[in-house]
């Protein structure tokens, strides 16, 4: 799921926009939802500080105790990855704004269209990601792969477990083995963990404990090999 964080100094264009927005996920299947909103800059940077934020969308002209261009500037001094989407009146700050890698650009005011075709261009761009995002099924869920902890074989389904929650479909482990970074192990016949979210490896019980608490088991069959590429990758999480 991709989460957008908007904000903007006229609360009435705040839920016009969320409202368009997810007219635009439904419409489209996107996997998407509006997770925040503020009309004031440093709640922005409050709330990316501890959640997801995978696009922002900003309106340059805030009466705020920032302008959009220098929470985009704080932003990317936080957080390198996530999608900036500016929004404005005025088209003279357009060139300034691209500074800040920027992905798109919303003249004021914002037309649905233009909107529409803005997301679903962004969607395709997320999907071709594949160091970044993982799509696991026909829907557009994204995840983002780095938040991933394990993959869970459970039955026809596979269960992919982040700290927040868990995203299921029906898949195979063969489907998606090819898709997933080096850092992926398969570590039993139901699981495949993500190195960097391991906390803990006890090699005798034979269990691999993640950094949000959750465990599982080391099957015998992969014990070996899964020790043996897991410490070419150095230290354990703290």
């Amino acid at each position: 799921m991709l989460n957008f964080v908007i904000c903007d100094d006229n609360e009435n264009l705040l839920d016009r926009l969320e409202k368009m927005l997810e007219t635009i996920f439904t419409k489209n299947n996107l996997d998407a939802s509006v997770a925040f909103k503020s009309d004031n800059a440093d709640d922005i940077l409050n709330y990316i500080d501890t959640n997801t934020a995978d696009v922002l969308m900003l309106d340059i002209n805030l009466k705020s105790s920032k302008s959009g261009l220098e929470l985009a500037e704080e932003i990317r001094k936080r957080k390198k990855n996530p999608y900036i989407i500016f929004t404005t009146g005025h088209l003279e700050y357009a060139m300034v704004a691209y500074k800040y890698k920027t992905f798109d650009y919303l003249p004021k005011p914002i037309v649905y269209d233009r909107l529409e075709e803005t997301i679903t261009r962004l969607f395709e761009d997320a999907n071709e990601l594949s160091k970044n995002y993982l799509k696991i099924d026909n829907k557009n869920t994204l995840i983002d792969e780095a938040e991933i902890h394990y993959i869970k074989r459970d039955g026809m389904k596979l269960v992919f477990h982040t700290a927040s929650r868990d995203y299921e479909t029906y898949s195979s482990f063969n489907k998606f083995q090819e898709k997933l970074p080096s850092t992926y192990i398969r570590c039993h016949k139901s699981y495949i963990a993500n190195v960097n979210q391991i906390k803990d490896v006890e090699p005798v019980s034979g269990t691999i404990t993640f950094t949000d608490g959750h465990s599982c088991d080391i099957g015998p069959k992969y014990k070996k090999d899964f020790l043996e590429v897991f410490k070419n990758y150095g230290s354990f999480v703290e």
